[in-house]
């Protein structure tokens, strides 16, 4: 049982990052002292939350949807990032993301997809565009947006 807890949660020390005080009624996992920048863009809102030393830099697109088909929002993501000159291939995908590797003058990097729908609401988190992480940061970051869809 210890095993299987431990296997879950991020090698890293993310600590819970309410979202709510931003408009965004979420929680992440995030290093502490995290920064989150909202630009508003009255038909969706964009959030940074970046944390620098830790390798941190997560994208957030939160906009309201008319879909429930949370397989077809993530294909759309899977297809627009395989129209991505640098895209290589998928190294793991799931029913709501996936973590993908592009090449940059022959220096692989890895990025991801993660979707999320709550009511008429669509969260489209991804690594943000500044930086190139390698896998296991990606892999940590992705586990630390994944939302608890049993509630």
């Amino acid at each position: 049982m210890f095993v299987v807890s431990c296997k879950q949660e991020p090698k890293t020390n993310y600590m819970p990052l309410d979202l709510m005080s931003h408009g965004i009624p979420l929680t992440i996992m995030a290093p502490p002292e995290a920064t989150v920048k909202v630009t508003d863009l009255k038909v969706m809102k964009d959030l940074t939350i970046k944390k620098e030393d830790d390798n941190y830099d997560i994208q957030l697109y939160a906009s309201s949807t008319n879909s429930s088909d949370i397989g077809q929002l993530k294909a759309e993501r899977l297809s627009d990032v395989k129209k991505n000159p640098y895209f290589t291939k998928i190294i793991s995908e799931e029913s709501q993301g996936f973590i993908y590797e592009k090449v940059l003058d022959s220096i692989p990097y890895y990025a991801f997809n993660y979707v999320y729908l709550q009511g008429d609401q669509e969260y489209i988190f991804q690594t943000g565009y500044t930086s190139l992480f390698k896998l296991e940061d990606v892999q940590n970051m992705y586990k630390a947006v994944q939302q608890d869809t049993k509630k």
